[in-house]
Order: structure tokens, then C-alpha cells, then sequence
């Protein structure tokens, strides 16, 4: 039976009105499971309605409050980490194992978030000047808008909405259609941990419903992930609307690979961090740049024995390494990259295509898939392709290695694999990207510090969680004060100074 999905407005389960609807599909039998109703403009202005008229009160709780409410619902949903994980994973496809996996590190920013009594402490100086104290506080901004993608339906709603909440915004979110119904039982959550109706609104739609928030007034902050050309659009528009914006597009993501490495080590790491979640994070690596011809050999030849022995399958499958990708329209594209790059000229190590899963032949499945001797020209190696595909990009040197991750119009993520401490350390220096992995393969940082990407893979100048979400959902007000008893004499007419 196809379940009806709705909105949640008010503390209130909302059935769409608009008409228009979009189909959730199971990804592992390639068949419809809900429908989930797509917002008019009227729809999105009644969940602003609603944040606006409740945000004043869950402003007026103090941090301690907040605090609380946030650990009621930590506790809510580590609960129901099963059902949840069961939940996402079928609409999604990613296995139970990473479906986990993305609800704790969104649990994560939430924990750091119930440190807002401390996070909001302001800064004070006494007797600035004769007789004056200054101070500044940290306040929220009102209504704030979350605008998230589809490879991570709890975590990165959880990483908008903690700090969004903690710091006594009202939030309103608008996930991606295609997997709608974890952030729709979060809102559940949140309205059970004791968070006041309305506070956190889950609006289901499309680019009316984005626009509408972006033009919205009432809306003082959007933050967004996804794509490039969507990122770049919604900062522009809301900043245009006068609005604060952080928005995270594309990535390809590089690990140079030096001769010292330990390559057994790194053909592990990698085959997790390019074909985990089959490939749909954005901090996947799908470009590996060994240095060195005899380095590149060596380590194509540990990769192709390792991705030949991927186990793909259903994502309720516990044996399988990765399940299926979220619709027929991924596969599509990962088949015409692979077609792309045979015609330009690379070289097709391992083929995924044409992958068919036994009771799920319907399901949308590629296989892991393996290029070798790409070049920097190929649009396989300059487009994300967000699927089970590694490219191999060979480096005569270090420096030509550092080379093609700085020139890369992407700047999310890049990791370097050595024993080399030297080399190391001036690759952390010298590399133009915004999250670094030394040894490390999916350099995600933890949630005390900050996860943004450079170039055109992040516009706007803070990024998601840590303290920066601290500063983006707050303004700043400072207070200069006086009090005029036991003043000798006054200097009304002058502006305070140090002196």
C-alpha cells in the first residue's frame, strides 16, 4: 500500500493542499512506497506563520531550558535508532549500518548544541571608560530555514536544526522529497522532547517551496547542501533578499597517495570512502592521485582485487557493503559517466553497469565501478558523478599531486596518505581545500569543529556546525553603559574612549 505523507506545521501532522505530489520510491525494488505532497507558496507561508508566532516564547526560555529539551530529544532518538535507521534506509537505500551512521553524526551537532548556556556567553569589559562597562550578547536571528539534501536525511537536518534551536531561532526545514519521512518523525521528536509547536516546521516540496522561503522577509537565514548550481542560486537569491546564506554544492574529493604509504592500508580506506553509501556523499573520495608510476601500478592493481570482491545488495542485506542508489535517474547518470569516460579515452578497470541484484532486479543498483589513467581534461575527473565510481589520476611528483587538488574548481575534501611527517605537514598548509585528512580518508570533522568546503564547493563565509553555526544563527548586540550616579561631571557631548 502507498502511504500518504504530510506536512508538519504547528506541532501538526498537515495534509498537503496544493495538489501536486511527488512519489517516495523503495530504491531496492524500484517501486513507489509513498506519496509526499509538494507545498504551494500559501503552504510555506503558513509554516512561517506558525515559527514566526512561536519563536518569541522559545526565545524567552533560558539556554539551561533549551539545553534540556535537546538531551530529551537525544534520548528520544537514540530510542528508536532501529526504526529510524529501518526508515531511512528504505527510502534512501543506504545500508542499516550508514543509516546509523548518519542519524548519530547528526546526534552528534545536537550534543554540542546542548552547550549553549556556555556558547552563548557574551564578552564584558569593565570601566571601559570612567564610569562605563561594555558588553555584548548573543541573540537569535527569528526564522531560520534549513533547505537539505537527500544523501543524508537525518544528519545534515540535525546539523542545521541543533544549533538553529539551541541558540532560540524557530525553525523551518524542507528536506528533499525523495526521502521525507525520517525528518517528518523528527518533528514528531522534537515536539515530544518538550520543543513549543511551531518552533520546528517540516515543509515537503519543490522549487516553489525553496523560492518561497528565500523571498519570504520573515525568513532572516538559509543555510542549504546540494548542488553546485542550486548552492550558487540559493545564495544569491537570499542574500539578494537580504538574508544570511551558507550553502554547500559539489565536492571531488582527492587523496594523493605518496610512495611511502602503506598501500594495503590505503586500498582498505579507499574502497570505504569512494564506494560507501554507493558513492552519494559528498565527501566520497573519488579521485585517488598515486605518485609515482610504480606507486599507481601497485595500488591500481590492490583496488581492482578489493572492488572486484564488493559485495552490493539490498539495503536490509547486513552482508552487503553498499545498497542501491536513490533512483533510476542516479543510475542513469553513473552509466552516461562511465560511457563518457570509455569515449574520452580512460582507461575501465572494473564495470559496474548492468549490475542486477537476485529479488531485487528492479532495484536501482550499479555496481563498483574503476577508471585508471585519467587525466585532468576528462569530464569524469571534472564533474561529480556522486555514484560507485573511482577514478585513478596519475602524479609524476608530490607536487604535481598538490597541484591538481589546488586547481580543481572543488574544495571540499582531500586527503593525502604517507609516513612522512614533513610531507605531511606542507600538504596541510599548501592544499586549497577546506577539510583535510591526513591519513585519514573522509575527513568529516567532528561536531565541536567546523565542516565547510572552498571554492565551489561552499559559498558564504561561515560554515555548518562547530562554533561557526554559533555565530551564523545569532547576532551580536552590544551594550555600552553608564550610570550617572557618582559622576563628577558629565560629557554628554563626547563618544566614551578608553581614556
Amino acid at each position: 500500500m502507498v502511504r500518504e505523507l504530510t506536512h508538519f506545521i504547528g506541532g501538526e501532522h498537515v495534509p498537503g493542499a496544493s495538489g501536486n505530489f511527488g512519489d517516495v520510491f523503495d530504491p531496492n525494488l524500484g517501486q513507489v512506497q509513498a506519496r509526499v505532497p509538494l507545498a504551494s507558496k500559501s503552504e510555506v507561508e503558513a509554516a512561517i506563520a506558525n515559527a514566526a508566532a512561536a519563536q518569541p516564547v522559545w526565545a524567552a526560555f533560558n539556554p539551561q531550558k533549551r539545553a534540556r529539551v535537546l538531551m530529551k530529544f537525544l534520548t528520544l532518538v537514540q530510542e528508536e535508532m532501529d526504526s529510524l535507521a529501518a526508515l531511512l534506509s528504505s527510502e534512501h537505500g543506504k545500508t542499516i549500518a550508514d543509516a546509523k551512521g548518519d542519524i548519530q553524526r547528526g546526534l552528534e551537532v545536537v550534543e554540542f548544541a546542548v552547550g549553549i548556556p556556555h556558547l552563548l556567553k557574551g564578552e564584558y569589559t569593565e570601566s571601559a571608560g570612567t564610569g562605563i562597562d561594555v558588553y555584548s550578547m548573543r541573540q537569535p536571528l527569528g526564522v531560520v530555514a534549513g533547505i537539505t539534501p537527500f544523501n543524508f536525511p537525518a544528519m545534515i537536518p540535525l546539523w542545521k536544526a541543533g544549533p538553529a534551536l539551541a541558540t532560540g531561532n524557530a525553525f523551518v526545514l524542507k528536506p528533499s522529497e525523495r526521502d521525507p519521512s525520517v525528518p517528518l518523525r523528527l518533528a514528531e521528536l522534537f515536539l515530544e522532547a518538550g520543543l513549543p509547536a511551531g518552533v520546528f516546521n517540516v515543509v515537503n516540496g519543490d522549487k516553489e517551496a525553496v523560492d518561497t522561503l528565500l523571498h519570504d522577509p520573515r525568513v532572516k537565514a538559509v543555510g542549504f547542501v546540494g548542488s553546485t548550481p542550486i548552492a550558487q542560486y540559493i545564495y544569491e537569491t537570499a542574500t539578494a533578499n537580504g538574508k544570511r546564506a551558507q550553502c554547500f554544492g559539489g565536492a571531488k574529493n582527492h587523496a594523493i597517495v605518496m610512495p611511502d604509504a602503506d598501500l594495503d592500508d590505503v586500498a582498505d580506506q579507499l574502497i570505504g570512502a569512494g564506494y560507501g553509501s554507493a558513492g552519494e556523499r559528498c565527501m566520497a573520495i573519488s579521485v585517488a592521485v598515486p605518485v609515482g608510476e610504480e606507486t599507481a601500478d601497485r595500488l591500481v592493481a590492490k583496488l581492482t582485487e578489493r572492488v572486484r570482491k564488493l559485495n552490493v545488495g539490498r539495503s536490509d542485506d547486513p552482508g552487503a557493503d553498499y545498497g542501491p542508489l536513490v533512483g533510476q535517474d542516479g543510475v542513469n547518470r553513473v552509466n552516461n559517466y562511465v560511457q563518457i569516460g570509455i569515449d574520452e579515452g580512460a582507461e575501465l578497470v572494473v564495470d559496474g553497469r548492468g549490475l542486477v541484484v537476485e529479488g531485487a532486479e528492479d532495484g536501482y543498483f550499479v555496481g563498483a565501478t574503476l577508471f585508471d589513467k585519467v587525466t585532468p581534461e576528462m569530464r569524469i575527473y571534472r564533474e561529480e558523478i556522486f555514484g560507485p565510481v573511482v577514478s585513478v589520476v596519475r602524479a609524476k611528483d608530490y607536487e604535481e599531486g598538490l597541484r591538481l587538488a589546488n586547481e580543481h574548481e572543488y574544495g571540499n575534501g582531500v586527503a593525502i596518505f604517507t609516513r612522512d611527517g614533513d610531507t605531511a605537514r606542507d600538504f596541510a598548509a599548501r592544499v586549497q581545500v577546506g577539510m583535510v585528512g591526513i591519513n585519514v580518508p573522509i575527513p568529516v570533522p567532528i561536531a565541536y569543529y567546523t565542516f565547510g568546503g572552498w571554492k565551489r564547493s561552499g559559498f558564504g563565509d561561515l560554515n555548518q556546525h562547530g562554533p561557526d553555526s554559533i555565530r551564523f544563527y545569532t547576532k551580536t548586540k552590544t551594550v555600552t553603559q553608564r550610570w550617572p550616579s557618582g559622576l563628577k561631571e558629565s560629557n554628554a557631548f563626547v563618544i566614551p574612549t578608553m581614556d
